[in-house]
């Protein structure tokens, strides 16, 4: 089976199935740290990055952006001093698919091989 990490986001469009409890259960513990929440009713996986300063901050957020383009899938991300906040979910479902999960894994390869965000 192919990481998570290295797979790519396949084009998701309305009425594409939720991943489903078993899939959630087999991709979560490949992904240290990340935790599902639900706003308005809506998984989503979510992850704080703590950062030693905005500036830092600001650069992991635009190196997660940078991949989200590359990839067109887009987090909501909250950057503010001392850490970086990111949230992954798919619009056109409401809810979690295989693309989070990539990308969480994706954002997590950007935070292990970048600039270290606290040193």
């Amino acid at each position: 089976m192919t990481d998570l990490v290295d797979r790519t986001c396949a084009a998701c469009r309305a009425g594409a199935p939720q991943a489903t409890p078993e899939q959630i259960a087999g991709y979560l513990p490949q992904l240290p740290g990340w935790r599902i929440t639900q706003v308005a009713g809506i998984k989503r996986l979510e992850k704080a990055f703590p950062c030693k300063d905005f500036a830092r901050a600001l650069a992991l957020t635009n190196r997660i952006g940078a991949i989200a383009e590359q990839q067109d899938h887009h987090p909501a991300i909250v950057t503010e001093w001392g850490r970086v906040t990111v949230s992954w979910w798919t619009h056109t479902i409401a809810g979690l698919h295989i693309n989070d999960f990539i990308m969480a894994a994706k954002t997590d390869r950007i935070v292990a091989a970048g600039e270290p965000v606290t040193k």
